[in-house]
């Protein structure tokens, strides 16, 4: 099922782990195992969820890490289908 504009994982992150929570960025940072500027990026919306992060989420914040990356994909595809333009892209039939 397809979202309607779905959020970045990065907003996803804000809003329901850190703003509900007495955590900062740089602490959740720590808790990945990564660089507070990794996550930075990631909390702007400036990067995505790799597999490697996927992984780190899901240790750390819970929830599967194919469900942090099927966040990611449904957000990029729908930005795509925004940018796309498939016009001249043409249907084939393979026998």
């Amino acid at each position: 099922m397809m979202m309607h504009n779905p959020p970045h994982p990065g907003s996803f992150i804000q809003e329901v782990y850190l703003a509900p929570s007495n955590y900062s960025g740089r602490e959740l940072a720590l808790g990945l195992g990564v660089a507070a500027s990794t996550l930075n990026r990631l909390l702007l919306g400036q990067s995505g969820i790799s597999p490697e992060m996927a992984l780190r989420l899901s240790k750390t914040l819970g929830r599967s890490p194919e469900s942090w990356l099927a966040m990611q994909d449904q957000y990029d595809l729908w930005q795509a289908r925004q940018t796309v333009d498939l016009d001249n892209v043409r249907e084939m039939a393979f026998a």
